[in-house]
């Protein structure tokens, strides 16, 4: 079997699990404000697609597209754009209900913080976040990255004014060398992921994150279209949880079933799923993946303790059904719009292909209660943020689907 699943048969209501008032609709709100107050943003779009839904045999199929989130082309920078405004606003002693980017930039906001230098490991999009937003408020950022990380991400980050290094280590090697420095130097660690200790900023990266489920409730309320499903990707779970945390938290009951997507080198949630005793399990070696956004192998633990409660299902899945996606959302069908998605944002539709086409799928589908009254919704968390690596793919087959029974 290409596609593992593990399904959460103690999955709680909202409620009845851990804590997610930190996810709560008046919190999101808050977030939604202070994004709103930066000239470049606009409410992403979420496109349905009839055709794709009508070959997938499904009632609907909802892509909520963060290409075009401020202009880089990922959603990245909302988490990192609202933890580093709320660590001014702490240490300023101001509140970030109705904190805007232009108060946090006012000379008196400026003197009373002092000099701050922000630092970070990233697979791409986060760095790039964070280096846009120091740039925007005038900090200084220093961003390292994993082995074998993409040149134009790379050039993405020093654009932004960012200092930026490759390093020799995986992900999560080079994030405990981050911290490192940070410690030594005073540095601001603005990390999406959490362990003893250190929670606080990644909770406002969660939190930051929200702003995207905000804008999808909103849209699907407006269009009348209610998600009975929603796949979520995830590295170190971040992203996932403040999604599953929101709509929970907004919907209750009606909150849809939620399905955790993770690449085979690097699914530490899936593995902290099967292991079945409440904790988060970390997976070590190669990580290396086409979803480089992705590759970590060590889950954020606040982060955990959401998926782990409510969550549906955790799947692990190869780096096929990645490219699949991506294929997928290029080639249009039944005069559906295009959505151009990187490896890490086309993974989850590559999976319902998989689900709702495959013939080894129909007892996870089943399992999943995927049929012809579901309405879908997935994210399609970046763009063609490493263009090589999109044109590898869509154009020249990069990554083929070996078990294509279509």
């Amino acid at each position: 079997m290409s596609v593992w699943m593990y399904v959460n048969h103690d999955r709680k209501t909202a409620g009845s699990g851990v804590n997610i008032d930190v996810l709560s609709p008046a919190c999101a709100d808050t977030v939604r404000r202070y994004h709103e107050s930066f000239r470049e943003y606009k409410q992403t779009p979420l496109t349905s697609l009839p055709g794709l839904a009508a070959k997938f045999k499904l009632k609907s199929f909802l892509v909520k597209d963060e290409s075009f989130r401020y202009g880089l082309n990922a959603f990245k920078v909302l988490g990192a754009s609202y933890a580093m405004g709320r660590f001014i606003a702490d240490k300023v002693g101001r509140s970030m209900e109705g904190m805007t980017r232009e108060e946090l930039c006012l000379p008196d906001i400026r003197q009373q913080a002092g000099d701050i230098t922000f630092i970070t490991t990233t697979d791409g999009n986060h760095g790039r976040g964070l280096a846009w937003t120091a740039r925007e408020l005038g900090y200084k950022a220093i961003v390292f990255m994993p082995e074998g990380s993409a040149p134009i991400r790379v050039q993405n980050i020093k654009a932004e004014g960012a200092e930026c290094t490759v390093t020799q280590f995986n992900y999560d090697e080079a994030v405990r060398m981050s911290w490192d420095l940070a410690q030594k130097h005073g540095y601001v660690m603005v990390q999406d992921t959490a362990w003893e200790g250190y929670t606080e900023i990644p909770t406002w990266i969660m939190q930051g994150y929200m702003t995207l489920a905000f804008e999808a409730l909103e849209q699907m309320r407006a269009a009348g279209t209610m998600p009975t499903h929603c796949f979520l990707q995830a590295g170190v779970g971040s992203f996932a949880s403040a999604v599953v945390g929101y709509l929970t938290a907004a919907l209750g009951d009606d909150a849809p079933k939620f399905i955790i997507v993770e690449p085979h080198k690097a699914n530490c949630i899936y593995t902290s799923a099967v292991a079945a005793d409440g904790r988060p399990h970390n997976v070590t070696g190669d990580l290396h993946t086409l979803m480089a956004g992705l590759a970590c192998g060590e889950p954020n633990t606040v982060s955990w303790e959401i998926l782990r409660d409510y969550a549906t299902a955790y799947v692990s899945c190869p780096d096929y059904i990645a490219a699949n996606g991506m294929r997928v959302l290029a080639a249009p069908v039944g005069g559906d719009k295009v959505i151009i998605s990187g490896e890490s944002g086309a993974v989850t539709t590559g999976l319902v292909q998989w689900l709702m086409e495959h013939p080894a799928a129909a007892t996870q589908r089943e399992a999943l209660g995927l049929n012809s009254n579901s309405s879908v919704l997935v994210v399609s968390t970046e763009g063609d943020t490493a263009p090589d690596v999109y044109r590898n793919v869509v154009w020249f087959g990069a990554h083929p689907d070996n078990d294509c029974q279509v």
